[in-house]
């Protein structure tokens, strides 16, 4: 990976990569976790609620997946209902575009350098084997609802790596993208007064630039004290995501003369190694 461009080969990414391609002339970029066996598991908006409701109807799985139309990978868009985690083949996510390769533990140096947000961290990534343990718990349990500035893929990616999350549920989440949306023109907001002080428009701009930079590195999370290591297993019961954990959904459903809520469905992974 370069200074300007993080795209790699497919032969270059493992198990456990946070991997994302850009979409629409790269106006925004899709992130999730590379998990082996050329699958991707990745957060995105829920199914349409008809959607969800036709499939349900025809299926008694609590799963939740439209017919497939990859000719690869039965499983490719597999999803629990009502949630926005998705497992597909890494021919469907990339949907023809490039593959580039997200980088953890950058130094600050190297993170102002980046003109766009959402391709580098200053924090450590866990071990692999976690972060595919956290991509696959969430495909089963869900992520909470999509939210393009709090709680989008690159979130979600960006958890399953580190673990952190944001106390602050006010602000900006752990997205870069989200970041640089809002601080591109706050940027241009607070260095409009000084025009009157720094002759010429180079000036400005280079002003305008280093706002713009500063306030990517204050939100990014490798920085951020407003952060916090959540297990992916404590999640449901400390952020309420997926609502009451399974055994107290059952006694809860019992007590009320409901059939017992089914576990999910479950998909297999093939096993890969993950060591570098």
């Amino acid at each position: 990976m370069g200074l300007l461009s993080n795209r790699v080969e497919r032969t270059q990414i493992k198990p456990g990569d946070h991997i994302y391609s850009w979409r629409v002339l790269y106006t925004y970029s899709h992130h999730g976790i590379y998990v082996g066996g050329s699958k991707v598991v990745h957060f995105t908006r829920e199914q349409d609620p008809a959607s969800s409701m036709e499939t349900s109807l025809s299926s008694s799985s609590s799963s939740s997946k439209l017919p497939s139309t990859c000719p690869t990978f039965p499983d490719c868009g597999f999803r629990q209902t009502n949630s926005g985690v998705v497992l597909s083949c890494l021919d469907c996510f990339l949907k023809n575009g490039y593959l580039y390769c997200f980088e953890y533990g950058v130094t600050p140096s190297v993170f102002l350098s980046k003109v766009r947000g959402g391709t580098c961290t200053t924090a450590t990534s866990d071990p692999p084997e976690t972060v595919i343990h956290r991509a696959m718990y969430l495909l089963q349990n869900g992520f909470g609802n999509y939210d393009v500035f709090q709680n989008n893929c690159e979130d979600f990616a960006m958890y399953c790596k580190t673990g952190l999350l944001i106390l602050d549920k006010s602000g900006v989440g752990r997205s870069g993208q989200a970041s640089s949306v809002i601080g591109a023109p706050l940027a241009a907001l607070l260095s409009s007064p000084l025009k009157l002080l720094i002759p010429g428009p180079v000036g400005v701009a280079t002003v305008t630039a280093g706002m713009y930079c500063m306030s990517r590195y204050a939100t990014d999370i490798g920085v951020r004290t407003d952060v916090i290591k959540v297990a992916v297993e404590d999640m449901a019961v400390n952020l309420g995501w997926a609502g009451q954990p399974c055994e107290e959904i059952a006694e809860e459903e019992a007590s009320n003369g409901r059939a017992p809520h089914k576990r999910p469905h479950t998909v297999s992974v093939p096993e890969q190694k993950t060591s570098r």
